[in-house]
C-alpha cells in the first residue's frame, strides 16, 4: 500500500508556518500535533472550527495521525450542525474560541508546552486513508458529503504547486483570505503549503488593512491566496501593498479588467484556479493572457449528453461538473457559468454568471448580481431582478448601459441599489441571501 508523508518538509528546522510569535519549525509543529492528538477524545469524526489557520492545521494533522476524519461543511449554522450530527453521531468540535456555542462535545485548543525532547519522525499516511469529508449543499439544503483520501489530496495540491511554480525551493509564505474549512482554502492555504515545502500564515484577514498587515508580518517571497471580492476591496482601498510574488484567486471567475488592475497594483502575476468541492482543483489560467483554462496534467473532460464529466489525475471517480464547459482542445476549455444558472425567458436563454459579468463590467459598478425569483404560478411571467453597488449611478443610466449588451427580456425589474452585497467569507453570494434581500424590500414597499 502506497504512503505519503504528512508533510514534504524534511529538515527539522525548516519553517512550516508563521504565527504572531514568529516562525514555526517542522520539529515544533510535529511536537504540537503530538500534544493535541493525545488530548483527542475516543471519537471518529472532528469538526475543526479553529479560526487561526495554524491551529486548524495542527488540528487537521492530529486528526490524520490518529485516524479521525475531519468534517468540513460550508457553514456552521445550527441546522448544519444538526445535519452533521446525523451524518456522524460520534463527531466532536475542536475550537480556539471561548465564544463557540456549537451544540457538540467541544475540545478547546490547548496551550502548548515548549517541548523539544520528542523524537523527530514525520508520520507516513496511507494514500487510501479517508482524512476529510467536504460538503456541498444540495437543492434540498441538506449537506451532500464528498469523502477525500489522503493520496488524492496530496496529488491534487502537488499538481497545483507545480502549475503555480511553487513546488519546493521557493520558500514562499502563503497568506490566505479564505477560511481553511472551505475546499479552496483547505487545499490552497494548508495542504499545498504542507506539500510544496512552503509555509502558511496563521492569519485569516478579511478587510484590506488586515490583508496588508498579514502580508507585512511574513517575509518575502509572499503569495496571496484570495477571492474576487477580497481583491476588489483591496484595490478600492488604495492601500500600499507589501511586495508579492504571486496572487491566486478562485471561487468565481475574474473579469479580464479586474485581473489587469490587480496585476498592475500588485506588480506580479495573477493566477486563477478552477475546481469544485467534488473534484478539487482541476485547471488554472492567467486571465490577463487568456480566457481559456488549462487542465492539470492527467485530468480529462468527457462530454456526456449536455454536460461534462471530469476524470483522471487525482479524481478517483468519473465526476459530473455543474458548470457549462466548452472544450477547446484536450487540455483547454472555456467556462460559461453554472448549469443551474441557466435562465429561459420567452424562449431566450442566458446564464446568470454571464449576466453578472456584464453587469460588473459597467464603469461605476462596484459589485452586482442578478437574481431569478422562484416561479409563483404557471401563468405568471417571472422577471429577472438584480441588486447592485454603484455609488453615483441611477437606474435609468444603468439599465441603458445594460441594454447595449443584453436582450430587453433580461433587463432586471426590479433593480435594487444597495451599499453592499451579502457575500459570505469566501466571497460567494448565496441565493438564499439574495432572496432575503429582495423579500425585505418587497415587505417594506407593501407596508
Amino acid at each position: 500500500m502506497s504512503q505519503f508523508p504528512l508533510v514534504s518538509h524534511a529538515p527539522p528546522d525548516s519553517i512550516i508556518a508563521w504565527r504572531a510569535e514568529g516562525a514555526v519549525t517542522l520539529r515544533q509543529f510535529l511536537a504540537e500535533v503530538s500534544q493535541l492528538a493525545a488530548q483527542f477524545p475516543a471519537r471518529g469524526h472532528l469538526l475543526n472550527m479553529c479560526s487561526d489557520r495554524y491551529r486548524f492545521s495542527v488540528g487537521l494533522a492530529a486528526a490524520i495521525v490518529t485516524g479521525k476524519v475531519s468534517l468540513l461543511p460550508s457553514t456552521h449554522t445550527p441546522e448544519t450542525v444538526r445535519q452533521i450530527k446525523v451524518f456522524a453521531p460520534d463527531v466532536f468540535c475542536l475550537t480556539d474560541s471561548d465564544l463557540c456555542m456549537v451544540d457538540l462535545p467541544q475540545l478547546r485548543y490547548p496551550t502548548m508546552t515548549a517541548s523539544q525532547a520528542e523524537a523527530f519522525a514525520i508520520p507516513q499516511i496511507d494514500a487510501s486513508q479517508h482524512i476529510a469529508v467536504v460538503f456541498t449543499s444540495g437543492s434540498t439544503g441538506t449537506p451532500q458529503p464528498h469523502p477525500k483520501t489522503w493520496g488524492a489530496l496530496v496529488s491534487s495540491v502537488q499538481a497545483e504547486a507545480w502549475r503555480l511554480g511553487l513546488l519546493h525551493d521557493t520558500r514562499c509564505t502563503l497568506v490566505g483570505t479564505v477560511p481553511p474549512q472551505h475546499m479552496y482554502g483547505f487545499e490552497s492555504t494548508v495542504l499545498m503549503a504542507w506539500h510544496s515545502g512552503n509555509a502558511l500564515s496563521h492569519a485569516q484577514p478579511f478587510y484590506p488593512a488586515d490583508i496588508c498587515q498579514a502580508l507585512a508580518a511574513v517575509p518575502t517571497p509572499r503569495v496571496l491566496v484570495s477571492s474576487p471580492v477580497h481583491l476588489r476591496a483591496l484595490l478600492d482601498a488604495g492601500l500600499v501593498l507589501p511586495e508579492l510574488a504571486l496572487v491566486v484567486s478562485a471561487t468565481a471567475p475574474l473579469s479580464a479588467q479586474l485581473a489587469c488592475d490587480i496585476e498592475a497594483r500588485c506588480n506580479t502575476s495573477l493566477m486563477e484556479i478552477y475546481g469544485s468541492t467534488e473534484t478539487g482543483l482541476i485547471a488554472t489560467r492567467r486571465p490577463t493572457q487568456s480566457a481559456e483554462w488549462q487542465l492539470l496534467p492527467g485530468i480529462k473532460l468527457v462530454a456526456e449528453g449536455d454536460g461534462v464529466r471530469a476524470c483522471g489525475g487525482h479524481i478517483e471517480t468519473l465526476t459530473a461538473m455543474s458548470d457549462m464547459i466548452e472544450p477547446i482542445t484536450d487540455e483547454h476549455f472555456l467556462l460559461h457559468g453554472r448549469m443551474a444558472d441557466l435562465v429561459n425567458i420567452a424562449g431566450k436563454r442566458h446564464s446568470l454568471a454571464s449576466l453578472d459579468h456584464l453587469l460588473n463590467s459597467i464603469p461605476g459598478v462596484v459589485d452586482g448580481a442578478f437574481y431569478m425569483p422562484d416561479e409563483t404560478g404557471q401563468d405568471h411571467i417571472t422577471r429577472l431582478a438584480a441588486c447592485v453597488v454603484a455609488p453615483g449611478m441611477d437606474a435609468p443610466h444603468l439599465l441603458a448601459a445594460l441594454r447595449e449588451h443584453i436582450d430587453p427580456v433580461f433587463l432586471p425589474r426590479p433593480l435594487l441599489f444597495v451599499d453592499a452585497l451579502p457575500r459570505n467569507c469566501t466571497g460567494k453570494l448565496p441565493r438564499a441571501a439574495l432572496q432575503a434581500l429582495f423579500q425585505t424590500r418587497s415587505a417594506r414597499e407593501s407596508a
